[in-house]
Formats: structure tokens, sequence, C-alpha cells
């Protein structure tokens, strides 16, 4: 709530960065706050039940969000009233907070030992989970920010008009808030998690390379929905496998190492696809974007075999 006042009544650059500052801080600390907590309700079937449907509201959220902030401004011509609309849904969700039970409101004590960057560094060395959730995590997250960042553009290229275009974009976190709530049934359908993964990269990347081949809206379309599908399983699954591999003392600083990798991917994802783009065109640059999430793939399909 006070990144976003500072948003509204800090002026210039001042309030806009410290409000950044604030809101970031406060959405990371929620986000491995609610995956902790979810990680230690549960373990097999159940838990990927149970990260399927954190998944889903997640997405939901970021579709329906813009929405409701774009549909405020188009009513009202001003930004501050669907800023405000964000400080109600935090203070609802505060409230909602001191409902929580059990586990959700129990402290656990940790040692220091256990929680350092070196006893981090240690275990994603070390830890078969922890590697194959990290590597799958970065791999879904290069699709996704690669997709999310220039897709719009290269629709803009191809001169779609602009409701095309944000239907079209909708179509991946559509496609992934959909599936989640059956993870744990497709994981069954397909055999297993291994297959579920490999499945879903290969999604990700065949949906990433396509792109560059099509100038069609609706084959863009169902290209967005191979990228979101797999992300929508690839995510919360790689989620289940690290909370199942690590003690209760280490979830917490490896769940936020997994966010760690995230975030680096979704900053540097644009700027490898921008240096490709510039050199080769857009018919370069989203396949071979989409050979390295294939590439990424079989390396960790490789690395659970070998370990075998």
């Amino acid at each position: 709530m006070a990144g976003i006042l500072a948003m509204i009544w800090v002026p210039g650059y001042a309030g806009l960065l410290s409000g950044q500052l604030l809101f970031g801080l406060a959405q990371l600390q929620m986000v491995l706050a609610a995956q902790s907590v979810i990680s230690g309700l549960a373990s097999g079937e159940r838990l990927e039940r149970y990260f399927g449907w954190y998944a889903t509201w997640l997405s939901g959220g970021q579709v329906v969000g813009p929405l409701i902030a774009g549909g405020l401004i188009h009513l009202t011509g001003e930004t501050d009233l669907s800023f405000m609309t964000m400080v109600v849904f935090a203070m609802l969700a505060t409230v909602s907070s001191r409902g929580l039970t059990g586990l959700a409101r129990e402290r656990l004590k940790v040692d220091r030992s256990v929680t350092g960057f070196r006893a981090q560094a240690a275990l994603l060395g070390r830890n078969e989970g922890v590697q194959v959730s990290v590597g799958v995590t970065a791999a879904a997250m290069f699709a996704m920010s690669i997709h999310g960042s220039y897709l719009p553009v290269y629709l803009d290229h191809l001169e779609v008009s602009a409701s095309v275009i944000g239907v079209l974009v909708s179509l991946r976190a559509t496609a992934a808030m959909l599936i989640r709530p059956f993870m744990a049934r497709v994981i069954a359908l397909v055999g297993g998690r291994s297959v579920a993964l490999v499945l879903s990269l290969g999604l990700l990347a065949g949906g990433l390379a396509l792109l560059g081949f099509s100038e069609q809206a609706v084959m863009i379309g169902v290209f967005s929905v191979f990228v979101g599908v797999g992300s929508g399983i690839s995510q919360p699954l790689s989620m289940v496998i690290l909370a199942e591999n690590v003690e209760p003392a280490q979830r917490s600083g490896a769940l936020g190492m997994r966010l760690m990798a995230n975030r680096a991917v979704n900053f540097l994802a644009p700027l490898l696809f921008g240096a490709i783009l510039e050199f080769g065109g857009f018919g370069l640059a989203f396949p071979l974007t989409g050979a390295i999430v294939a590439v990424a793939g079989l390396v960790l399909l490789l690395h659970q075999r070998r370990r075998r």
C-alpha cells in the first residue's frame, strides 16, 4: 500500500522509483510466504493440486488486474482511481490474511547456517530436485519473457489491429490459467512428472519457435496457447519438485533462489532476443530462441537420466 501511495502522492521520478521499490519488495515477500506455506501443506498429488490452484489464482489476478485498471482509466480518464483500487485490494488481502490457520501461522526455528548464500549455493550444487526446479523455471521464464515482450512488437510489425493484439497477447495467460487446476490430472495422464516436464518444455520451445514462421493471427494464437499450456504446467510443477526435495528449514531460501533465477532470466532474455532480432529479424529470432529452450529441456532430461 505504501508503494502504491508513493506513486500517487510523491511527484516525479522519486515517487515512481520509491513506489516501485516498496511494491517490488512487498510482492517478493508475499510470493515467497505463500509458496513456503503451500509447500508444507502436503506432498505428492495433493501438493500438485495445491500449487496448481495457487498458480491459477496468480494467473487470474494477472489477467483481471490490467482489465480493471484499464477500464477505470478509460471511464475516468485518470490513473488515480485505478491506483486507489489497488490499495483497496491490498487492504482486503491484509484483512483476509488474519484468517490463516495451522502451518500458515506457525513459526519455524531455523539455524542461520542453512539459510545463508553459501548454504543455498551448496544446496543448488548437490540437490538434484533444486537443480531441476531452477533449470525448468529458467527455461520457462526465458520463453515467457520473450513471448510477453516481443509478441506485441511482432504483431504490430504485421500490422495487426490493436484489438486483435490484445486478444492474442492475453491468450497465453488465459491458457496457463485454465490448465493449472488440472495439472495433477495431466501429470497422471502422461505418466509422471518427468514426462510432464519434457512435454511442457517441448510446448514452450515449439510454440516460441513456430511464431517466426507464421503471419496469420489464428496460427499465432494457437502457438501462443502452446506457450501458455507449457508455462502453465512447468512453473507450478517446478515449485512442487523443489518443495519435495528440500528440508522445511531451507524451503523459503530455495524458493527465493528459484525466484531469483526467474528475475535474472526475465532481465536477460529480452536483451538476447533483441540482439538476435537486430541481426536476423523475427524469422530468425523466434526459431533460434525456441531452439535454446529445447536444448535446455534436453539437457535437463539427460541430467535426470544420468543421475538415475
